[in-house]
This record gives C-alpha cells, structure tokens and sequence, in this order.
C-alpha cells in the first residue's frame, strides 16, 4: 500500500518527461506567425506614399507559402496576424489627434476580415489551380469589408496601392475588384511557380498541367494589364475646361483647426482673391470654374450673411462659378455639402455626403457609448446626416461629379457621378485633422485608381493638402505641398464614354465573390470526402 500511493503521489517516478523544448525548436513553432506578420508589413510598404507597388507580389507570395496545408485554425491566426502587420502601420494615422484607442480598435476589427481570407485560403491551397480560388476569396473579403460594420470601410484595397504599378489599366476593366484580384493572383502565382520549380529539382516530377497553371495565375494578370492600356485615354471628348483648384490652408493642424473656422473660410477666400489678381494681371489663364475643398466654410453662409458676404465677394472677384464645401444646417439636421455659388445669382445648387464617416461625422450607438462612457459621445457632438442624390454640379456647361473626401474609397459612390453624367470628377477633401501622416497620400492614390477606373479627369482640393490635378490616365500633372496656401489652374479634357468599370458596376466583384464561394465549396465538399474513406 506504501508503494502504491507513493507512485500515485509521484507519477513523474514512474512515466517519462518529455525533454525541454530547445530554444531552435520554439524559433521554429514561431517562424510561420512572425512570417506572416513581415509579409503584411512588406505588403503596407507597398502602399503610398511609396512607389513600391511591386511588393505587394512578394507579400502575397510569402502569406500563400505560410498558408498552404495549414488547418483553418492555424490559417486562422495567421491571417490575422497578415492583417496586423498590414493596417497597424497602414491606418496609425487614424490616432494621429485621438490617441491609439480607436485606431487599435479599428485595425483589430479589420484584421479579422483577413483572418477569415486567411483560413479560406488554407482551405483552398491543395485544390487544382489554388491561386486563382484564393485571389477570389481575397477579393471577397474586401467585398465584405467595404460593407460591414457600419457600411464598411474600405481603406487598404489592394487596389489602392497600385497607383503607380503596370497593373493600373485593370481598373478600367473591372474597377477596383478586377485589380486587386490580378494583383493577388499574381503573387499566389508566383509562390505555386517557384514551389512547382522545387519539386521539379527534387523529384525531376512535377505534373504537366501544375506547372502551366501556376504559369498563367502570373502571366495572365500582366498580358491583361497590358492589353487594357487600350481603355486608357486622355483625349477630350466633350471639350476641354480651365478649373482651379484653391488650396486655402488652415490655421493649425489636428482637431483644432475647427476653432478657427472663420480663418479657415477667409483663407480660401483670400487665396482665391489673390488667383483672381493673377488672372487679372494676365499671369494665370481666366478658370472657367472654381472648386474649393470639404470644410472650406463650416461656417454655415445660409444662416451667418457675414460668411454668405466673403463667399460671394470671392466669387465675383473670380467671376466664375465656386463649389464651396461647408457645413450647413436644414430642418434640425447636420449636412456636409458642397455649394454652387454663382457669381450673379449665389447659391444654386447643393450636394450633400452620402456616405458619411462612422466616429468622425457620426457616431454609431450613441446612447450604448453614453451608458459605457459619456466622455466618448463629445467625439461627434451632433451627427450628420447622409445626402439622398449623387453629386453633379453644371459649372460653365461642364458636368462635373463630387465625391466628398472619404468617399472616394467607395467604389458606388464614384461611380455613379459617371453615370449621371458627369465629364470630369472632384474630389474636395478636409485632412487637416490627420496632420502631415501618410492619410493624404493613400487618399491622393484613391483618385489617381478612379481617374482610370472611370476615364476621367480627377481634381483634389485639400483644405491642407496635397491638393491635385489628375488627368484620365491617372498621372498628376500638378500639385501642392502640404500646409501651404495655394492654387492650381490647367485646362482639363472633359470626357463622355463609359469604360468597362463603369458600365459593369458590381458585377466583376460579384462574380469573383461566387469564384470564392465556388472554390470553398469545392474545398470543404473535398474534405467530407477524404473523411469519409478514411473512416472518419
């Protein structure tokens, strides 16, 4: 009995321990997460205000290789760590005035997005043809992000990064769906091209129809960015205009530039009077319209006569017609509108955001914040309210279409200024409060893709900067520095016909979505298969 309840006591006497794990052995069980992480980093360094659009190729290569053959649980955490090290960098300029909180709680939010990408494509990765099932299931979680929660948020399509990248002209094609698919179709293609070519060293086996497939998920992408460069098109077809854009400057950078919002106003004025001597002066060619950015009067001229009184002064001074961004109020409500304002009969016509940013311009589950923290709810003291029609402004017989800021990263909303008519594209935006961080560039990036997405002149006034003017081709052919009172005028061609893209809308990244669901289905129905015969 002594011995027996000594061994009970003391099982370690009698079974043996396993050995301490060494310390290459723990580097080992860490080299795929730490993998996974540097690959979502190589993939931000692709993005503005870098060039680097062709490490994207790499980092979609590596995240493949660390997936392939994982179980969705570990692809699972690999993604999400993929997608740390891709928004943590990529979106810090969301805490640059409110701390690291929110931009934390963001990227945590978002990463989980890819996540699931991740565990997805694990599950594809052993189907004939992996890269082409796991491009589209890229492509569907983008799909997923730019809708939920809080009608989504876009930023860091891989599209977005592609600016300056030879896959551009795919834009034209099938919007932004169509090339952040060739981009990461490319790069899975890559990884399966140099695995094929391994296996073929080490076995001198490798099957005939692997090694064309893994061929064509790289060559197809680029023969089709190549062959799209047909769509793309500066030419004028409805005439050309002279637009100016006007960069006034704010007082102070961050959140307290909105104390000054009087300054603000007066300073788009007065950079707008000194234009109007130029072109006077016979140094500078008479714009035959004027676009001022988001916020340039959040002083409301339909209620104080006095901020009516400088806008109008400005634009008789010019003598052509001004889009004014302000913040008015309509029956109770906010709205972020553009204004017409006519030299001779003032107001005309108006253009309120639709797509209206969660946190900054409205504050989702107000009363639940209230009751967590009532300190949260002084973040948006009064929501504003969301526009009902799309934006497009007659200005000198031009029709020119208005995506307000944040905005321009919705595919939908871009787009359907086009179809409404409009022959070129602004984009007036306030990044004042993101100070001198990589926000303004990304956004900048955003225009130059729908400039060719939709062939369209592309004009960018900042309260701030960096203000542009981006022709159909998606080149700048001029801008300003950040923080600086400017102005840029250059004649624009004004165009007509619909792309692809346009025409298409949804549809590409609707059927890349059932390319996705196709190959999980394939993938999961596969599994059940396998178990089955084994006896599971």
């Amino acid at each position: 009995m002594t011995a027996t309840a000594t061994s009970l006591d003391e099982p370690d006497q009698l079974e043996p321990q396993p050995a301490p794990t060494s310390r290459r052995e723990r580097l080992l069980r860490l080299w795929p997460a730490a993998t996974a992480a540097l690959a979502g980093a190589l993939l931000y360094v692709s993005f503005p205000p870098r060039t680097l659009w062709w490490l994207a190729l790499p980092a979609f290569g590596i995240f493949g290789w660390v997936l392939r053959g994982r179980s969705w649980k570990a692809a699972l955490g690999l993604g999400y760590l993929f997608g740390l090290g891709f928004l943590l960098p990529l979106l810090v300029w969301t805490g640059v005035e409110v701390g690291s909180g929110p931009w934390l709680a963001l990227v945590a939010v978002e990463a989980v997005f890819i996540a699931l990408v991740g565990a997805g494509t694990a599950a594809v990765s052993k189907l004939p043809g992996w890269p082409l099932w796991a491009a589209a299931i890229w492509t569907a979680g983008e799909a997923a992000r730019a809708r939920v929660p809080f009608s989504g948020f876009p930023w860091g399509k891989i599209a977005f990064g592609q600016a300056d990248g030879v896959f551009l002209p795919l834009a034209a094609v099938g919007g932004t769906p169509v090339l952040g698919f060739a981009v990461v179709l490319c790069g899975f293609g890559l990884y399966e091209t140099v695995r094929q070519v391994i296996e073929w060293r080490r076995t001198g086996a490798v099957p005939r129809v692997a090694v064309v497939v893994a061929a064509l998920s790289v060559l197809v992408p680029v023969l089709s960015a190549l062959a799209a460069r047909t769509l793309v098109s500066d030419k004028a077809e409805a005439g050309t205009a002279t637009v100016a854009v006007i960069q006034g400057n704010v007082p102070r950078a961050g959140l307290a530039f909105n104390e000054q919002r009087r300054a603000v106003l007066d300073y788009h004025a007065r950079e707008t009077l000194r234009l109007a001597a130029e072109v006077k002066a016979g140094k500078v060619a008479q714009p035959d319209f004027v676009l001022w950015p988001e916020n340039s009067s959040d002083i409301d001229p339909f209620t104080y006569p006095d901020a009516a009184a400088v806008i109008d002064g400005a634009a008789k001074a010019i003598g052509v017609p001004i889009s004014v961004g302000g913040v008015v109020e309509r029956d109770g409500k906010l709205y972020n509108e553009q204004i017409l304002w006519d030299p001779v009969k003032g107001p005309t016509d108006t253009y309120d955001k639709r797509q209206v940013q969660p946190f900054g311009e409205y504050l989702p589950m107000r009363s639940l914040l209230k009751l967590i923290n009532k300190n949260w709810t002084t973040m948006v003291r009064q929501d504003i309210s969301r526009g009902t029609r799309p934006g497009v402004f007659t200005m000198d017989g031009a029709k020119v279409g208005l995506a307000t800021c944040y905005e321009a990263a919705f595919d939908w909303a871009v787009r359907d200024t086009v179809t409404h008519g409009a022959q070129m594209i602004s984009v007036p935006s306030n990044n004042a409060t993101f100070d001198r961080s990589e926000m303004t560039y990304q956004q900048l990036a955003m225009s130059r893709i729908r400039a060719v997405e939709h062939s369209r002149t592309v004009t960018v006034p900042v309260t701030s900067g960096v203000s542009a003017i981006i022709m159909p081709d998606g080149r700048i052919t001029q801008k300003t520095a950040m923080f600086v009172p400017a102005s840029l005028v250059q004649k624009v061609p004004l165009r007509s016909s619909e792309t692809p893209a346009t025409k298409l809308g949804i549809l590409p990244e609707m059927l890349l979505v059932l390319v996705a669901a196709g190959g999980l289905g394939w993938a999961i129905g596969a599994g059940v298969r396998g178990r089955r015969a084994g006896g599971v």
